[in-house]
This record gives structure tokens, sequence and C-alpha cells, in this order.
């Protein structure tokens, strides 16, 4: 089921999944190629990112975007090329980071359209450690956690995309960077291959007692993107005024209903209160956008002088994505995972 130059191949949303994606959820389909018009070119997915957002695109719950309408092309990130255009600017054969979506062509007047140039040295990383994973992590750390050298970072999902960047970007910031991560391979990875100081198994039966004895003088900073038992084990150990940035809350999307257990609410506000806590939820472009080349230029600099270090998982073929997916939301993706559509 390999791209061809005259059918368009389209992923869709054909219901919405009560708990977690299942095969049906998505439907591959066929149309033909659209036709670009004035003002319009013409892109050929290249790459398309997987990200744990697009869960929350399946569903018609009120957020911040607007969700996948069934029987709409799903929605994702992708590294696409020119294939003809009307644009100033784009050229055919151009890489450029767009919005195509899960499928193998799409028209675009260049709105929010970057390129990329014809050779890229690595044109599925601006979906990675270059594109909104990488983005996210340095401003969710610097903007919001405004580390100091000789404090505690806590990193959920240590080594994803998102976190294994935090991680690393705190240790260049002079922090105490304590992972966590699901197994001991990539525990192994975090502290071995990252730098961290430390990685905790998040599947251990005492995460709680091994996170405690991992930060002994408590946790200054902990970069939110799980929930569930992780935070759980990590409240208690917040030292007063310590941040706490919040990108995501995998381990909560595919839930249908709110945990067992009784209201902790009452608790978590409690100490957001006593502790003096700044607990804040981000959408990236939406609260940093404007600091993108900043944040271009540091992580160039980092790649360049092998500071820091990115795992990409490249995964073959348009009709894998939705399986790769549901592997995804489960963690048993190893790094950033990435669909090369063609």
């Amino acid at each position: 089921m390999t791209q061809t130059d005259t059918t368009n191949r389209q992923l869709v949303l054909a219901e919405r999944p009560k708990g977690e994606p299942t095969a049906q959820t998505l439907r591959l389909t066929e149309a033909p190629i659209p036709q670009p018009g004035k003002g319009q070119m013409l892109l050929r997915t290249r790459y398309l990112s997987l990200d744990p957002y697009m869960r929350g695109r399946m569903s018609d719950a009120p957020s911040y975007a607007a969700p996948v309408e069934v029987g709409g092309v799903m929605v994702g990130g992708t590294v696409a090329e020119v294939v003809s255009s009307d644009i100033d600017g784009f050229a055919t054969g151009d890489l450029v980071l767009s919005g195509n979506g899960w499928q193998d062509y799409a028209l675009s007047d260049g709105t929010g359209v970057t390129n990329l140039g014809k050779t890229p040295e690595h044109p599925s990383w601006a979906l990675g450690i270059m594109g909104m994973p990488g983005f996210t992590a340095w401003a969710g750390l610097t903007q919001i956690g405004t580390p100091k050298a000789g404090e505690t970072l806590v990193v959920a999902a240590a080594t994803g995309p998102v976190g294994a960047t935090v991680g690393q970007i705190g240790k260049l910031m002079g922090l105490q960077v304590i992972g966590i991560a699901g197994g001991p391979e990539k525990c192994a990875y975090a502290v071995e291959e990252l730098g961290f100081d430390a990685c905790l198994d998040h599947k251990s039966d005492d995460l709680a007692a091994q996170l405690k004895q991992a930060c002994p003088a408590g946790i200054d900073i902990y970069f939110e993107n799980v929930g569930g038992k992780v935070l759980d084990a990590v409240i208690p150990l917040l030292n007063a005024f310590a941040r706490v940035p919040i990108c995501g809350l995998v381990s909560q999307y595919n839930a249908t209903s709110l945990p067992d257990g009784p209201d902790r609410m009452n608790w978590l506000m409690g100490n957001v209160l006593r502790k003096k806590l700044r607990v804040q939820g981000f959408i990236i472009f939406d609260n940093f956008g404007h600091l993108y080349p900043e944040f271009a230029k540091a992580m160039t600099g980092w790649i360049k002088d092998g500071k820091v270090k990115y795992r990409e998982e490249i995964i073959d073929g348009l009709e894998n994505a939705p399986e790769a997916f549901i592997g995804l939301l489960r963690g048993e993706n190893f790094g950033k995972r990435v669909i090369r559509v063609s």
C-alpha cells in the first residue's frame, strides 16, 4: 500500500472511541488527489507525526481545539514535499512543515506552513526535537519551571520526545534530574545516554517510596505530561514554591470516568495553597509561539555540540499509523514516533 501519484489515501475518523481507540476508530479510504487553484500549493506527505494530543481530537468533549468530525481526515503535523505551487516562497521540491493530517496529499494556501528548504539534513526532526515536542520541553521548563541551578527536577515520561528533552535541558541548567519511565530499558537509557541522575520505573509497586529516596531535598520542578499514580507520588514531595508545568495527562486520555478511590481534589488544592505552588497548563503555540526563534537558536546549538541527544522511531506506511498510535497511548514508543508515509 505504497504512496502513488494517482490516489490520495486518507485515514478518516470512523467513530468516536469510548476508551482506547481500536482498529475500527479510523478507516483507510481513497480519494482523488486534490487540484490546486490560484494561490495554492499541492503538498505530498513524507512524514506524519504521532502525538498523544490526537486522542483528544477524536473526542467531541470541550477542548482548546475543535474535534475531528466523524468522516473527517485525522489531523496531524507533517513534513511534506511541494508538488506544485502558486505561492511566492514555495517552489516544487521544497520540503515544508505543514498540517496535512493523516493522508498522502493536501492543499495549502501557505498559512502556518514553514519552508525547510530542499535538502534539510533531518527533515523528520521538524516534527520532534526541532518542532512541537522540543519546543514544548524548552518553553515549559524555562518559562514556567524557571529553573535555578541546584534545584531538583522530576520528569515524567522521561524517554518520550518531550520528557527526554526536558531532562537534558535541565542538566544543562545545573539541575538534579530524576526521570520516571516505563521499564528498565527506558530507565537505563535515561541515565546512561541522556545523563539523568536517576530514573525510576513507574511500573514499580513502591514508586512513591523510591521517589522519596531519590529526592531527599524534595522536588522543586515537576514537568507533568502523564498524571495518574506518578502525580500522586510527586505531590507530597513538592517543596514550597515548586513549579509544575503541565503539557499533557496521557494516562487519562482513554479514561471514560473518574478514577477509583476518594475525591482527592481538596487534597490537591490544599497542597497548592499551603506550598504556594505554581501549577500552569499550557498549549505551546498558544502560550509561547513568539519564543520559537529563541528556542530554535538554542536547540540548534545544543544538538550541534552534542549536548542534546534525540531518539526517533520511524514506522513505515500510512496504513500502520492507527496501530502505531494505539501503541503510543499505551507507552510502547521509545522516543519520538513518526510514520514515514513515502
